[in-house]
């Protein structure tokens, strides 16, 4: 199938509704449900953009005489990591980089673990001894790239007692769990945070990071992948942000509420060819940075980002210049503050591209050093631009007439009082309803917090950025400097 048309992906998502439940209710047809149906449309925008003549060179690649999307691209030079980080940009300015899981952040991990399934072979099942868990995961990429899929994932346990690991729960099976081997697959049980983008094809339940378990063997310790519709399998989503509005009033929520959701496993039966890893503690927790999935995906993060602070930037001047504030210098470091952001983040992915090398499965791998700064800072420093341009905007952001009000009653008032020097009043409201949707609504709070915690904790964050950087030369270097101060003061001293 190779690459998917917009209404192929729509189709398929018809024909195969993930189990989905919104304020109470199962979703029949994501398609034409009102809180699903307009997130569904925007995917198929994604899909749709790899076919225009324009793009095609750009989103995807040829091989064996068919397209595939270029985020399953393996790289295998500098240049070709060019590419895929020009087509993740690309992608993530359809929606002005407020659309955190398009499928391409899941290609990345896919196609970083299926090129390291050698990273799985050692893992044992518990009954029929050794399977090729390596085998399952080299096809599983296969599988994705010629089937151009969506995915979503789950990575962390319900949040019951974060005091106490997973076994001691006064149910083991809140977390989710193995419960028995069959001949035909493992049966697991319990629930996973949060799989966003839940209209997906497919739930990758990639090892977390994370488990805390004291034996090498644990039920925990897994590695698999479903269809979002297998018996068993459902998703809890959160309120809806798209409420219905028109897109000029809710530019962003409208078009791209991506859904967050809890998973629940209940005894759902996962093929044997459909597990990756299972038990080995070690092996779950080492995963990502085994298979270098976390460098790839952080590669696809730092241009997604980008993609966002530009539109921060972009919504910013042009507020700026629609009320002819840019001549007052409080504003003009304002602005500056966001460029400052946006040029690190670009030296950065620049940074990580060109220190890329070669891993031992021959793959061309982003740098980790800037990756990690990136992982690091933007989470940090996200905050700070919602500020910017609530500063910018001040009251203009709340006092935003909606469309229904400009074509009502007061519409000639609302014409009058609400124009700006530099733009009309409907230009003006419309500019300033996207920096509300950015900053202050629902959609635009939960991008506040999802950025703070997009990679995890972020003491975890700081803490694992400190075990993994080697600071060993710089410390040798202030050492070696003190020798030589030492040796100039008894050269003085001699003198």
């Amino acid at each position: 199938m190779a690459t998917l048309t917009g209404q192929q992906f729509l189709d398929r998502l018809r024909h195969n509704p993930p189990t989905l439940y919104v304020d109470g209710a199962r979703v029949a047809d994501p398609t034409t449900h009102p809180a699903t149906r307009n997130m569904a449309r925007s995917l198929a925008g994604l899909y749709d953009l790899q076919h225009r003549p324009e793009m095609r060179d750009a989103l995807t690649f040829e091989e064996g005489g068919e397209r595939f999307p270029m985020s399953l691209l393996v790289p295998r030079s500098k240049e070709d990591l060019g590419r895929i980080g020009e087509a993740h940009r690309i992608r993530a300015n359809s929606s002005l980089g407020f659309l955190g899981r398009a499928p391409d952040y899941m290609n990345a991990n896919v196609m970083a673990a299926g090129m390291g399934a050698g990273y799985f072979a050692g893992c044992e099942a518990s009954g029929d001894g050794v399977r090729d868990f390596a085998a399952n995961m080299r096809r599983y990429y296969e599988f994705v790239r010629e089937n151009d899929l969506c995915l979503t994932h789950a990575l962390t346990n319900p949040q019951v007692n974060r005091a106490k690991q997973a076994s001691e729960l006064p149910d083991p099976y809140i977390a989710l769990g193995v419960v028995e081997e069959r001949e035909d697959g493992v049966v697991v049980r319990g629930a996973r945070m949060m799989a966003t983008l839940p209209i997906a094809d497919e739930i990758l339940v990639f090892p977390s990071t994370v488990l805390k378990e004291n034996a090498d063997k644990s039920r925990y310790a897994m590695g698999f992948a479903l269809p979002t519709n297998a018996p068993g399998l459902s998703f809890q989503c959160r309120e809806p942000f798209d409420v219905g509005r028109d897109p000029e009033d809710h530019p962003l929520g409208s078009r791209f509420d991506e859904q967050d959701a809890f998973v629940i496993f209940d005894d759902v039966l996962v093929p044997w060819e459909r597990v990756f890893l299972l038990y080995d503690v070690e092996l779950a927790n080492k995963a990502y940075a085994g298979t270098d999935a976390v460098l790839h995906m952080a590669y696809q993060v730092v241009n997604l980002k980008i993609a966002k602070t530009e539109a921060f930037l972009g919504a910013a001047q042009a507020m700026v210049e629609a009320v002819g504030s840019g001549g007052f210098q409080h504003v003009q470091s304002k602005v500056a503050e966001i460029i400052v952001t946006l040029e690190i983040m670009r030296a950065l992915e620049i940074a990580a591209r060109e220190g890329a090398t070669l891993n031992s499965y021959g793959v061309m791998t982003p740098a980790r050093g800037p990756l990690d700064a990136a992982r690091n800072y933007y989470p940090a420093v996200y905050p700070r631009l919602n500020e910017l341009l609530q500063l910018l905007g001040a009251s203009g952001i709340i006092m935003m007439p909606s469309k229904a009000d400009r074509e009502g009653p007061l519409g000639p008032m609302i014409t009058k009082y609400l124009q700006a020097a530099g733009a009309s009043a409907e230009d003006r409201l419309r500019l300033f309803r996207l920096a509300w949707d950015m900053t202050l609504s629902s959609f635009g709070g939960r991008q506040n917090l999802y950025e703070k915690f997009f990679f995890g904790d972020p003491v975890r964050m700081h803490s694992a950025l400190y075990e993994v950087y080697d600071k060993r030369p710089y410390v040798a270097r202030v050492h070696e400097f003190l020798g030589r101060v030492d040796r100039a003061a008894e050269v003085a001293a001699d003198d």
